[in-house]
């Protein structure tokens, strides 16, 4: 196996993540929709930590992202 072939094969392990951060967006949106949904009270309160976890599971997406372009770029 040449060294091109090992740095292809690494980048699309790192992207796997980008699945899992997929997921995790859904979920965290979903559940926001759903509380909203059962108590419109608790909106302003609700919607700042789902703003945080977007914001934390986006930031594992980036570095599995960054990851993969340094495995492919060096």
């Amino acid at each position: 196996m040449d060294v091109a072939a090992a740095k292809a094969l690494g980048a699309g392990l790192a992207v796997i993540a980008l699945a899992g951060v997929g997921v995790g967006i859904g979920n965290i949106f979903s559940s926001l929709v759903s509380s909203i949904a059962r108590n419109p009270a608790s909106r302003d309160q609700v919607f700042g930590l789902a703003i945080l976890g977007f914001a934390l599971t986006e930031a594992v997406a980036l570095f599995a992202l960054m990851m993969s372009f340094l495995l492919l770029f060096t």
